[in-house]
């Protein structure tokens, strides 16, 4: 610790850094948080324990697990790596890929939202959980799924088919991004990225990520529906129409 710089004791620190003095004994156990320096019996810190206590609190509301941030800071105390880069890089990561956030709307801008108000409308919504009821005011989870639902149904499929392949698509695609996720944190620890830039990696990833996603599901889906009908599955498939004009 450097000579005249402030120092205090774990109380004294607690109170300067508004941590209980049992989390900062937490942290130091989790090795998140460096030693302090011992005169005697007595445990001194100074001002980058209360930095370094700051920088905790910050990445504990960016959501990383005490055992993630212990190694965070080995890297950073090793001079690995730089905390502002890295902030840079996990701002990126966050950043929202579907551009579909949760929205708390009134029964009157539920309707809007869906538009429509056919009646049952409502009930449907909640028990499919495109919706979701809270007193007077309704929770709509994914508002760009509802409206996809609602154009659905206006073509003919009801909500149940479509929540249903929603899960079908949500389980697929959950496998497909941690198999990509595990591909890349391997390419990049073989050394095969030609970058240390992560965050505007992650800048040019999203966009070109979706492009390609729309590209590969587009083509996979004309080759499946090519095969539907050079099957004859497609021929098989019951004709409304066709049997409500025979009836008359």
């Amino acid at each position: 610790m450097p000579e005249g710089a402030a120092q205090y004791t774990i109380d004294e620190l607690a109170a300067q850094a508004q941590v209980p003095s049992r989390t900062i004994r937490f942290y130091q156990s989790k090795g998140a948080l460096m030693a302090p320096e011992i005169r005697g019996r007595v445990a001194f810190y100074g001002p980058a324990h209360v930095e370094r206590l700051k920088l905790i609190a910050q990445l504990q509301d960016r959501g990383l697990r005490i055992d993630a941030i212990r190694d965070l800071m080995a890297s950073i105390d090793k001079g690995e790596l730089d905390v502002a880069e890295w902030l840079g890089v996990e701002q990126q990561v966050q950043a929202p890929w579907a551009n579909d956030q949760p929205r708390t709307v009134t029964e009157a801008e539920l309707y809007e939202l869906a538009g429509s108000k056919r009646p049952g409308l409502l009930g449907d919504l909640i028990r499919t959980k495109l919706a979701e009821r809270h007193g007077d005011v309704y929770i709509v989870k994914s508002p760009a799924l509802l409206v996809a639902a609602m154009k659905l149904e206006a073509a003919g499929l009801d909500f149940s088919a479509s929540a249903a392949a929603a899960e079908i698509l949500k389980k697929h695609m959950k496998r497909m991004v941690g198999d990509l996720l595990d591909f890349f944190v391997r390419h990049v620890a073989d050394g095969h990225v030609g970058t240390d830039d992560y965050a505007a990696l992650f800048q040019a990833l999203r966009p070109t990520a979706m492009d390609s996603i729309r590209v590969v599901f587009g083509r996979e889906m004309e080759h499946g529906l090519r095969k539907l009908v050079e099957s004859g599955t497609l021929a098989q498939l019951p004709a409304r129409a066709r049997k409500a004009k025979k009836k008359r």
